[in-house]
């Protein structure tokens, strides 16, 4: 396993779980911060460059597809990452809420959650007992 691999599973692997958690504390904050977000484009629109940026940042540096599932999962979150990005800068405003309002988030918080939070063991469970080269 490359070092980079590994760094990148230790680091997208805590910050999936550290950051499920703490919107799970806050469950009604969490909601109403992510709908207020939708709803004013100046900050989509850095929320989006963002995104990109981290997105093409993991893309550049990590697309591996061979190697294992560990590294082909770090490579997905890099290319999801990127899409998500280029979809938030792209889409329009009201796309963007009524993409918002059809995925229920405020009834489906815990769902969207228990994403994140696996994908997050997942990775910090591979990355921390993967020997790195």
């Amino acid at each position: 396993m490359s070092p980079r691999t590994t760094f990148l599973s230790k680091l997208i692997g805590l910050y999936c779980i550290l950051a499920a958690l703490s919107m799970a504390a806050h469950r009604q904050a969490t909601v109403e911060t992510v709908a207020a977000l939708v709803h004013n484009p100046p900050l989509l629109v850095i929320a989006g460059i963002l995104a990109l940026i981290a997105g093409l940042a993991m893309v550049l540096g990590h697309n591996v597809w061979s190697g294992g599932a560990l590294p082909v999962i770090v490579t997905l979150v890099g290319w999801i990452t990127l899409v998500r990005g280029v979809l938030v800068l792209f889409l329009s405003p009201e796309a963007e809420v009524a993409l918002f309002a059809g995925l229920r988030y405020d009834q489906l918080f815990y769902v969207y959650l228990a994403l994140p939070l696996a994908l997050g063991a997942y990775l910090t469970h591979g990355g921390f007992r993967s020997p790195s080269r």
